[in-house]
């Protein structure tokens, strides 16, 4: 197909960095754009979900937390767990459950995803930070990892320490989720193509691509 057939399509990732199935939606949804390579333009926006939202900054403990709000049993906990790291090593993606002990509040990593959209490095700051956390169990509340972070993918570690600092971008990122709430997005990840069409969860890539090459048909007419 010739670079002009290319179809250029919006996609709203809708997540939060301490969401397992969110990292592996993202690495399902990449892979299945790159098999769309030369078919389909994709304008990646990644936007904000808290599924904590009134975590303190201490976090909590991963198991007691995930077994008190979803009421799964020692067993049920660890064949999730298990079913999330599989299917994240079969899309490249390393899930370390040993090191992941603590879940954390995540607002001011979504405030400095926010800056890192307007400085064209959303994407990889996104990763990084879900690396930090799923990979390397790093806490993602902590000020000094998130500067840390934000520095290893090129952003200015002055300009991330300022923006902790003070509440820059807060109005902004609760606007964001709100907006998605009263939408009717009450779960991660939502991937939501061209404003219109939602795929709810960490689905296959067959179902991404699949979903992405139908709606750019429609669009292409």
């Amino acid at each position: 197909m010739s670079a002009a057939a290319t179809v250029p399509l919006r996609i709203d990732f809708v997540s939060d960095v301490v969401c397992p199935w969110c990292a592996v939606g993202l690495a399902s949804l990449e892979q299945a754009i790159e098999r769309l390579r030369g078919e389909v333009d994709v304008e990646l926006h990644f936007r904000p979900f808290e599924l904590n939202p009134q975590l303190g900054s201490e976090g909590e403990d991963v198991a007691g937390h995930l077994q008190k709000k979803y009421g799964m049993s020692d067993a049920d906990l660890a064949a999730s767990q298990e079913t999330i790291r599989q299917r994240g090593a079969s899309l490249g993606f390393t899930f370390d459950m040993e090191k992941r002990r603590r879940i954390y509040n995540t607002f001011d990593a979504h405030r400095l995803l926010h800056w890192a959209a307007l400085e064209g490095k959303q994407s990889v700051l996104k990763h990084a930070l879900l690396r930090a956390y799923f990979t390397e169990g790093r806490d993602v509340s902590d000020h000094a990892t998130l500067v840390k972070v934000a520095e290893s993918v090129g952003l200015s570690a002055d300009r991330a320490r300022a923006i902790l600092g003070t509440d820059e971008y807060a109005g902004e990122v609760r606007a964001e989720e709100r907006f998605f709430i009263e939408n009717g997005i009450q779960g991660v990840p939502a991937i939501i193509i061209e404003q219109r069409h939602l795929i709810s969860g960490g689905q296959p890539v067959e179902v991404f691509e699949n979903a992405l090459r139908q709606i750019a048909a429609a669009k292409r007419g």
